[in-house]
C-alpha cells in the first residue's frame, strides 16, 4: 500500500538544518518512508527514527542505497518504493531553486511545496525582486554587481537562503572584493541598500485547504548582528531549527501596519504561485515597509507560525494537497504529426 515519505537532506548550505526539518516531519508523521539526500547528490533510505547525530558523517548506518528514475519514481535494488506523495524538507540548493521538482515530476511522484517554476522564482532573489516591483510593491532595488545607488550595502547570494553568505559593505570597493573572495558570492549575488534601523516581520501563508495566512511574527537578533543572521535563525534556541528561535509572535505591530503586510503577502502568494507553506518575509524601516523575500520551503516547514494547527495536521494538509492538486500537467495537444507529415527530407531542410 503506498506510504507517504519525508525527503530531505541535499547538497546544499542548507543541509543540516534540512536533516532537523526532515526528521522532525517524519516523527509526526509517525513511521513515514524517509530517503535521505546526501551532501555528495546519493539518495538512500533511512530508519525516520534516527537522530541528527546519525547523520554527522553522511549516510547513517544501515541505509540503503535508492535511485530517482524518471517514470518509476525512487528505485531500491529490487522495486520502486511505493510512495503516495512527498513531503519535501530539502532547503536551498536543488532541493528549493526547482531541481528536484523538475526531477520528481519526470519521475511521476507528487510532492508538497513549490511547483518547478514556483521554487525557481523563490529562490531567484533578483527575479523574485523584479516580480515585486512590477507588481507595484513596496521593494528595495537590487543590482547585480557593483551598484549605481549609494551604500552602504548587503550583499547576498543570488540563489541562496537562510542568510548564509550575506555580507554588509559600507562601500562599492567592499562590494566588489566580496564578490570576488566569498565562495557563496562568486555563483551570483544581488546588492541592496543596507537599512541598519530596519527590523524583520514575517508571516506564513498555506495554499491547502484554502489559502490561509498565519499570524505576524517579528524575530529577534540575539547575537549581536545588523542583520537577521543563520545563527539568529537555527543555533540560538537549541536544535529544533528556527521553531524555537527568539520571536515576538504575534508582533505588537499597528493594525494599519498588519493590514499592509497580509495585503502584500497575499499578492506575493498570488505572484509567485505559492504551494503548500512558505514564508514570505519583510523589512520595516521606520514607517515604510518592503518585500524582502519568499521562502518556499521554510524552516521547520513554518510550523511555530501555526500554533492552533499541530504540526501533523500541517504535514497531512500538505501531503493531501500534493495527491488533490498535482504541480504540473502535460499536454501534447497540437502534436498531431503535421508538421512532420509536411517537413520533407531532414537533408533538405539542412540545405
Amino acid at each position: 500500500m503506498p506510504q507517504p515519505a519525508v525527503v530531505f537532506g541535499g547538497p546544499s548550505p542548507e543541509h543540516d538544518v534540512s536533516v532537523l526539518t526532515g526528521l522532525q516531519a517524519a516523527r509526526a508523521l509517525g513511521r513515514p518512508l524517509a530517503v535521505y539526500w546526501a551532501k555528495t547528490g546519493d539518495f538512500c533510505e533511512v530508519d525516520p527514527a534516527l537522530e541528527a547525530g546519525d547523520f554527522l558523517e553522511g549516510p547513517p548506518r544501515k541505509a540503503a542505497p535508492v535511485r530517482l528514475v524518471a517514470g518509476e519514481g525512487f528505485v531500491g535494488r529490487k522495486r520502486p518504493l511505493d510512495i503516495s506523495a512527498i513531503v519535501n524538507c530539502c532547503h536551498g540548493g536543488p532541493g528549493e531553486d526547482g531541481t528536484l521538482q523538475a526531477a520528481l515530476d519526470l519521475a511521476g511522484l507528487r510532492y508538497t511545496g513549490p511547483t518547478v517554476a514556483g521554487a525557481a522564482i523563490g529562490m531567484d532573489k533578483l527575479a523574485f525582486g523584479n516580480v515585486v516591483s512590477a507588481a507595484g510593491l513596496p521593494s528595495l532595488p537590487r543590482a547585480v554587481g557593483v551598484p549605481s545607488f549609494a551604500g552602504p550595502y548587503i550583499v547576498k547570494p543570488r540563489w541562496g537562503g537562510s542568510s548564509i553568505g550575506i555580507e554588509v559593505a559600507e562601500d562599492a570597493e567592499t562590494v566588489d572584493a566580496l564578490l570576488r573572495s566569498s565562495a557563496h558570492l562568486r555563483g551570483g549575488a544581488v546588492v541592496e541598500p543596507y537599512l541598519p534601523d530596519a527590523v524583520d516581520l514575517n508571516v506564513a501563508v498555506r495554499t491547502w485547504p484554502a489559502l490561509e495566512l498565519s499570524a505576524i511574527e517579528k524575530p529577534l537578533r540575539s547575537t549581536g548582528s545588523g542583520i537577521l543572521g543563520f545563527a539568529d535563525k537555527y543555533l540560538v534556541g537549541g536544535s529544533e531549527g528556527m521553531a524555537s528561535a527568539p520571536r515576538e509572535l504575534p508582533a505588537d505591530i499597528p493594525a494599519a501596519l498588519e493590514k499592509q503586510v497580509r495585503e502584500a503577502a497575499g499578492v506575493v502568494a498570488e505572484l509567485s504561485g505559492a504551494r503548500g507553506v512558505a514564508r514570505i518575509d519583510f523589512l520595516l524601516d521606520g514607517e515604510r515597509l518592503y518585500v524582502n523575500e519568499i521562502n518556499t520551503v521554510p524552516g521547520s516547514l513554518a510550523r511555530y507560525l501555526w500554533p492552533g494547527l499541530s504540526f501533523e495536521q500541517l504535514l497531512r494538509d500538505l501531503l493531501d494537497e500534493a495527491e488533490q492538486r498535482p504541480t504540473h500537467h502535460y499536454t501534447t495537444a497540437g502534436a498531431d504529426g503535421t508538421a512532420l507529415r509536411s517537413a520533407g527530407t531532414i537533408a533538405g531542410k539542412l540545405g
